[in-house]
């Protein structure tokens, strides 16, 4: 058990650590090679082209070092209004998250150190148990040191209350505040495409009618007064794997030519096989782009089948209407008296989309979910074995009553210390890195059709193995290292008293485990190790044009799939350390308001968000601190039973009773606002929109909105066609006109010289003429290729179905 030796220990190493990390990113933020890692942000919305000092790789103006905290007072400048222009609401919400957990937990560690630490440390009864029981000085501040049966547990009781009380109404004011906020985005939002479309699923198949015809004629019948168009979905899977093929060739082709490029007089030369190391030897550039070559014969075979072959069709599509009134009634109502077909729902907003999941029969979703479930119970407890490994690394005294030979080893100060204070929070961080990943394939393979829906189905699992892993497994596995011998020589009517009494003490495991993942752990968010090295890698060796430089210093988004359930995690150990070690409350405050300072940063400057789903994650949030009320009641109600309180035990019964009425009643007042769209608003949206632009052509501007990606491939292919031919074109223009103004040139030498009028005449009408006819040919050619494709065009590469639309009108 970490010791308050091993506590500075590690709080050395982790404040060190921070203090390292962030001034390193002091200096490297402050280089101009560095400037699109750590403000990607800036770059993509255009705020930013270059560094402000972009001479060279390295800043040279020694006064910008002597403010490498200037992006403290920056991230907190903007207002929550502009931060919600810059980052949208998601983003601004999810930093109420850590504002929340302060407004939490600053009354209450105020209240905890000022009340309970003197109540628990006047206690003294570690002191007189038997000395199996393992325990330290941090623990003579928790609970576990209050004599059994004492009437000191009314103190706790009623702080109990006074906490809940106090997390429930901020719970209260936040929902409310986040709610208000929600309305007024979708309110105040700008007409986007999703705000028309409802996403169609499980259309049932009518014989000799296309899945185009069908969904055509039942809206027609059904929505008479709004329909207005529909898009088909294709199953273009397949295809999209080819392409993201082609752009793996691709960086292995632009590498080599690179690469060639510096050293002219050395073809680079490589093996085929594994890893270059088999095979026979080829030139690479030579290769690649005959490997490139036969793959864009298969693309294009692929993109004939997905436009010729009805299979690729999928009983999906995406409808539009006319208002977000009629929108809205078809997303919230049923469609049919079979209540497993025309299933409608909001469509998600089309950056949102998860296109390979639409492909998905729909009868097969609650087989994938069912097994998947499965799956993530395995996955849980399967990880509950590197769980107890860490936990034996924490709790060495035990180890020592049990295995005294590996005593001399764990007795060495140095070790020991590292041991019990760094290591098992170190430990713990490194097994949970790779579960993110692997719990959104997870959500991927369950079939949801939206970005921000995965992330939150994600969000959840990993939520789950946390409460389970992370707080349970480690208490249960801890508690059975650490008392283990108690166990052996005491009684089976004393076992579930010594866990009562140890249960507190694995608060000294979390608060290392907060200093790895929550001082040292965001420091190095900041510092972004990984990105920077993956970009001057790109930079190094792929990037060529813009475009290259653009996808290299791609940051992605939050990723609210792992940063939301560790927050709840904070939360969890919180609300359940509150009352039973108060001392646990100062290391999460320090979390949150570091987070939130580095998070504000990294929003403003750093992430680019995927989607924009107006917070649609807060009743999630809200359930999880719900939760964590819960558990700690029953936490607290299982150790006080522990202890002979019999008279104030009966009175934490009501708890949990009043917190789940607090729930239900949020519930049904504020989350209607997270998953319908009121008709009211949608009413006097459409009729405000209608007055202010009365000549407004909505089919135009829904039209190709939800159009595959691979269709917009194509139009991109096209028009990057159509670039190449006018640039052709305008290289001939100039040529006409330099010689033109050469010809002019002669004639007036030919005047000054008194040459024969007729010769130049003749120069001048012919070469007008030809610069006439090369204009003509110029806006004919660009008339009719933004109208029409040549005869070669449309074989090989055939325009986007847009013929799947009907609106009414004729052709």
């Amino acid at each position: 058990m970490a010791t308050l030796p091993d506590l500075g220990v590690s709080a050395f190493i982790n404040i060190l650590g921070a203090f390292v990390f962030l001034l390193i990113f002091a200096a490297l933020r402050l280089q101009p090679i560095n400037d699109r890692v750590y403000f990607p942000k800036l770059y993509l919305t255009g705020q930013r082209r270059h560094h402000p000092h972009p001479h060279g790789f390295v800043n040279l103006d020694l006064c910008s070092y002597l403010r490498f905290l200037a992006w403290v007072p920056g991230a907190l400048r903007m207002s929550q209004p502009d931060l919600i222009h810059h980052a949208g609401l998601d983003s601004a919400v999810y930093l109420r998250i850590y504002t929340l957990g302060l407004k939490i937990f600053l009354p209450i560690m105020t209240v905890a150190l000022l009340v309970l630490i003197p109540v628990n440390v006047s206690g003294g009864t570690l002191l007189n148990l038997r000395k199996e029981i393992v325990f330290s000085d941090i623990d003579k501040l928790s609970i576990s040191n209050v004599n059994p049966g004492s009437n000191r547990f009314f103190i706790h009781l009623l702080m109990a209350y006074v906490f809940t009380f106090w997390t429930c109404f901020m719970l209260y004011k936040e929902y409310s505040n986040v709610a208000f906020m929600r309305l007024h985005f979708l309110a105040s939002q700008k007409r986007c495409a999703d705000q028309f479309t409802v996403i169609v699923r499980n259309i049932p198949h009518v014989s000799s009618h296309s899945t185009s015809e069908t969904v055509d004629e039942f809206f027609r019948r059904n929505h008479p007064d709004h329909y207005l168009g529909q898009q088909a979905v294709y199953n273009a899977n397949r295809y999209a794997k080819l392409v993201k093929k082609k752009e793996r060739l691709q960086n292995w082709l632009d590498y080599y030519q690179l690469k060639f490029e510096r050293h002219p007089g050395k073809r680079p030369i490589g093996r085929t096989g594994c890893l270059g190391f088999c095979g026979r030897e080829v030139d690479q550039i030579d290769y690649y782009r005959a490997r490139i070559s036969e793959l864009d014969k298969k693309l294009a075979s692929e993109r004939q089948r997905v436009l010729n072959d009805p299979k690729a069709v999928m009983p999906v599509a995406f409808v539009t209407f006319d208002s977000r009134w009629g929108a809205a009634v078809c997303a919230q109502t049923q469609q049919s008296k079979n209540p497993t077909q025309w299933l409608t729902d909001w469509a998600p907003e089309p950056r949102d989309v998860y296109w390979q999941n639409l492909a998905i029969p729909f009868f097969s979703l609650s087989i994938r979910k069912f097994l998947i479930s499965i799956a993530v119970f395995a996955l849980v407890f399967f990880y509950m074995i590197p769980i107890a490994f860490v936990q034996s690394l924490a709790n060495l005294e035990g180890i020592e009553k049990v295995a005294p030979f590996l005593r001399p080893v764990i007795d060495a100060p140095v070790v020991k210390s590292f041991l019990q204070g760094f290591l098992p929070g170190l430990a713990l961080k490194i097994f949970l890195y790779i579960l993110p990943t692997v719990l959104m394939i997870m959500s991927k393979v369950e079939g949801y059709v939206s970005l921000s829906s995965l992330e939150r189905r994600a969000a959840s699992k990993y939520y789950y193995f946390m409460l389970v892993n992370v707080f349970l497994g480690s208490i249960i596995a801890g508690t059975a290292f650490e008392q283990l011998n108690a166990f052996f020589h005491q009684p089976p009517s004393q076992i579930p008293r010594t866990i009562g009494v140890a249960i507190p003490m694995k608060a000294t495991f979390f608060m290392t485990y907060i200093m790895v993942d929550g001082w040292a752990g965001i420091a190095n968010e900041i510092l972004r190790v990984k990105p920077l090295v993956i970009y001057h890698l790109k930079n190094m060796f792929i990037v060529k044009t813009e475009r290259d430089r653009e996808r290299a210093m791609d940051p992605g988004s939050i990723g609210l799939a792992e940063n939301l359930p560790s927050l709840q995690l904070y939360f969890l150990l919180g609300l359940v350390y509150a009352v039973v070690t108060p001392i646990l409350l100062p290391f999460i405050i320090i979390f949150f308001a570091f987070a939130f300072l580095v998070y504000r940063h990294q929003i403003i400057n750093v992430y680019n968000q995927e989607y924009e789903s107006a917070a649609a994650f807060w009743p999630q949030v809200h359930s999880r601190i719900i939760a964590s009320l819960l558990i700690s009641h029953v936490t607290l109600f299982g150790l006080m039973s522990t202890m002979k309180a019999a008279y104030s035990t009966p009175l934490l019964i009501f708890l949990p009773l009043l917190t789940i009425w607090f729930h239900k009643y949020c519930k049904s007042r504020f989350e209607p606002a997270f998953r319908k769209y009121p008709l009211e608003e949608a009413m006097e949206k459409d009729n405000l929109e209608r007055t202010s632009e009365p000549n407004l052509n909505l089919k135009s501007y829904l039209q190709n909105a939800y159009l595959h990606p691979i269709f917009h491939m194509f139009e991109q292919q096209q028009q990057e066609q159509e670039q190449q031919r006018e640039e052709k074109v305008e290289v001939r223009i100039d040529k006409a006109q330099q010689h033109h103004h050469r010809q002019v040139e002669k004639e007036e030498e030919e005047e000054e010289s008194k040459s024969s009028q007729a010769t130049t005449h003749y120069y001048h009408h012919h070469h007008e003429q030809t610069t006439t006819t090369t204009h003509h040919h110029y806006h004919q050619h660009e008339h009719m290729s933004h109208y029409h494709m040549g005869p070669s065009d449309t074989a090989d590469s055939p325009s986007p179905p847009h013929f799947v639309y009907h609106y009414g009108v004729d052709p």
